[in-house]
């Protein structure tokens, strides 16, 4: 048995998010789908770095899975491209070791969320940007981005859903990237917590529209309360950009 490591790219805009769910297409259900076909109707369960939800996007999701096929490994991505629906593509495939794991093993990740600053709605950008036509003052978003450096509780921007009792994460890098229209944030840290990079986004969006002030970030930081936080910006904007181990 050959445990095999893949870096895998996905529209989300028809998924109902990563994570298989009953009567519902995800795109762990449309891999494992895939996989059986491949093994003749064997299971094969796949793990991932983590998930994604409804709408979510992936430029560099990454996924493991047991297989005893010989399959030469130059031929796994073919194999599984012929059998993927078109929203979905494995983009790299590398053999691993026995104890590599998808989650446990990664070190950061990258999330950039694209704001799309245009008074003309685009029928072509609806499903892979927010559509932000709003005034914004960038030198303000940009005064409030150190306040989020560093290692915090981030339980003011995160779901009030969210299981997780450590919110504690370490944000190492947030770049705000002005090309053209295009409005880009992009996230590095050791991890993410359940819509934290989609509610840092709308109070960074927040602050550029003046309703939030740059200074008040590291109050927002210490009351620990989801309400004092901006509003959660929409999936369809959000991308898992890279996994790092």
């Amino acid at each position: 048995m050959q445990r095999y490591k893949c870096i895998i790219s996905y529209d989300g805009t028809q998924f109902a998010g990563y994570q298989v769910q009953p009567n519902k297409r995800t795109v762990q259900g449309e891999v494992e789908k895939a996989l059986r076909k491949l093994h003749k109707d064997m299971d094969v369960k796949v793990s991932a770095s983590g998930r994604t939800d409804a709408g979510v996007h992936a430029r560099g999701q990454v996924i493991h899975f047991d297989s005893p096929l010989k399959i030469p490994l130059e031929k796994w991505e073919v194999a599984l491209n012929t059998l993927l629906p078109e929203d979905i593509a494995i983009i790299h495939t590398e053999m691993a070791a026995d104890d590599f794991h998808a989650r446990f093993d990664a070190k950061g990740k990258e999330y950039r969320y694209f704001v799309y600053r245009s008074l003309q709605r685009s029928p072509f950008k609806r499903n892979y940007a927010y559509q932000y036509p709003y005034s914004l003052d960038i030198k303000k978003v940009n005064e409030a981005v150190p306040f989020l450096i560093g290692e915090h509780d981030f339980t003011s921007f995160c779901s009030a859903k969210t299981d997780v009792v450590d919110k504690v994460r370490e944000i190492r890098k947030i770049e705000v990237v002005e090309e053209g229209d295009m409005l880009i944030f992009r996230f590095v840290g050791n991890g993410f917590l359940y819509n934290m990079v989609r509610i840092l986004v709308g109070t960074l969006l927040g602050v550029g529209a003046g309703d939030i002030s740059p200074g008040s970030i590291p109050d927002i930081l210490e009351k620990r309360d989801r309400v004092y936080a901006g509003k959660t910006a929409p999936a369809q904007g959000l991308y898992l950009w890279e996994v790092h181990y």
